[in-house]
């Protein structure tokens, strides 16, 4: 693969989380799966990807190998890595795919949202507390 097929996912354009996903998503695994072969949480998979937390070194290793991409490609953007996205043929998408994806979104977003909920109770049972 030369470099200009990869510039897409190098260190200008990309993140480290970007070029998980783009290489998971060329590699044809959702979160969930990418996440099971790694015997790892979605939750953690997904903070990669949004630039909030990073692998360790056997992790890295470990989806550098799945994810059929060098260590190097994951965390600069150099050597070899995956195609740009924009060249994956968008045909072959597989919509259950997507909308499972979004379904495990919405699902996430709905606990969040009752995690933020208790915690709000709990912040104003505290303030009651000190205030008594």
């Amino acid at each position: 693969m030369n470099d200009q097929e990869n510039n897409w996912f190098g260190a200008e354009a990309a993140t480290f989380g970007d070029r998980v996903a783009g290489a998971r998503e060329a590699a044809g695994m959702s979160q969930s799966q990418l996440a099971r072969r790694l015997g790892v949480k979605k939750t953690t998979l997904m903070a990669w990807e949004q630039d909030l937390s990073e692998p360790r070194a056997n992790r890295l290793s470990m989806m550098a190998g799945l994810l059929d991409v060098s260590i190097m490609w994951l965390l600069t953007g150099e050597g070899d890595g995956t195609l740009d996205p924009i060249a994956v043929d968008e045909a072959v998408l597989d919509f259950s795919d997507v909308l499972t994806e979004l379904r495990e979104i919405r699902t996430s977003m709905r606990a969040n949202a009752e995690r933020a909920a208790r915690l709000e109770k709990k912040l104003h049972r505290l303030v009651r507390q000190a205030a008594e």
